[in-house]
């Protein structure tokens, strides 16, 4: 071999190596622009790549080295929409990798007192806004299907945590709390329901007085059987949480705290005021977990008709089968509360 011709194999390699490496740094140097250790991207469904450079480039900092290697993995041809784990120091070949790994979310929820409050909380965690997910669980075809109405569908959420995608729509959602809710009413739990003459939803929101009643887990089925034996009679329920939530659903305020019930609010003119309707409400005063449902399903065996809160036990009742003992139990509250001052 010629020296000239292994001069020309010799420049050859250095230039292969040269390229070699300038395009191994491409690939792995780092290329970010953040000082955080970890961001994360939102990417929305049907983003064109367009889209998703506006959106990644204040954290690239060499947007020509990153669409290059885009180019070489057709990311430019599929972007994908969610949510994305950007983190410091990142070369071109991981943050593209990054962008192609959907990140879930988890989301979390209890003691929502109604749909719309709900939704609103739910619409921070996902891509879908409260008003798509308010038309998507009050839509009338999925009502009809599945035997809800506007007023109960709120009796379809079953507190837990739960994970989803960020990009998932509203319908998505909606689909997947039908599933969850349809694996939660078991055979067993249905037949409990039959053998009270109630459907899940009247399960539900009789479970959601029982909620709002006491928080004590271990006297919710006497609390329960009190209620129950109250519709089997034939009486009101005359549920004190039924008129707070009137009084919070005519005035539209969620958020304030009522403590204390007077005779005037027994006249509020409301589907929800079981004192001056008959029955149960239209629907759920709140959302109760699951102990409630089954302590309405599972309730305790006694004659009570009547209950007040104790002044002895801080957080329980004390309960009644006449109503001249349950005027003294009252009587003996009503005292105390005047006593705090309690307004």
């Amino acid at each position: 071999m010629s020296s000239k011709l292994k001069k020309i194999i010799g420049i050859g390699a250095v230039l292969f190596l040269v390229v070699a490496v300038f395009g191994y740094l491409k690939l792995v140097k780092s290329n970010t622009a953040f000082e955080e250790n970890e961001v994360y991207v939102y990417i929305p469904s049907n983003s064109t790549y367009d889209d998703a450079k506006k959106i990644i480039a204040p954290y690239v900092e060499n947007m020509d080295g990153f669409e290059w290697l885009n180019s070489l993995r057709g990311y430019d041809q599929k972007v994908k929409s969610g949510k994305f784990l950007l983190k410091k120091g990142m070369g071109n070949f991981k943050l593209v990798s990054a962008l192609r790994k959907n990140i879930p979310v988890t989301i979390s929820y209890n003691n929502q007192e109604r749909l719309e409050n709900l939704v609103q909380r739910i619409a921070k965690k996902i891509e879908a806004d409260s008003t798509q997910l308010m038309q998507s669980f009050t839509n009338e075809d999925f009502l009809t299907k599945n035997g809800f109405t506007k007023e109960n569908v709120f009796t379809l959420f079953l507190p837990n945590t739960y994970e989803f995608y960020w990009n998932t729509s509203a319908n998505e959602f909606r689909d997947k709390m039908l599933k969850e809710y349809k694996k939660f009413w078991t055979d067993e739990r249905l037949k409990k329901a039959q053998n009270l003459n109630m459907t899940p939803m009247q399960v539900t929101t009789l479970a959601s007085i029982v909620h709002k009643e006491t928080v004590k887990a271990d006297e919710r089925p006497r609390v329960a059987k009190v209620y129950l034996n109250r519709l089997d009679l034939g009486m009101p329920l005359q549920a004190d949480p039924t008129i707070i939530y009137s009084k919070k659903l005519i005035s539209n305020d969620f958020d304030q705290v009522i403590k204390r019930v007077y005779y005037g609010d027994f006249n509020i003119d409301s589907p929800y005021n079981t004192y001056m309707y008959q029955g149960l409400p239209p629907g759920p005063i709140a959302m109760p977990d699951i102990n409630a449902i089954d302590a309405v399903l599972n309730p305790e065996n006694h004659d009570y008709i009547y209950f007040c809160a104790s002044v002895e036990r801080f957080g329980y009742h004390e309960f009644a089968s006449t109503l001249s003992q349950h005027n003294v139990n009252a009587a003996k509250y009503a005292q105390w509360l005047n006593e705090q001052g309690t307004k």
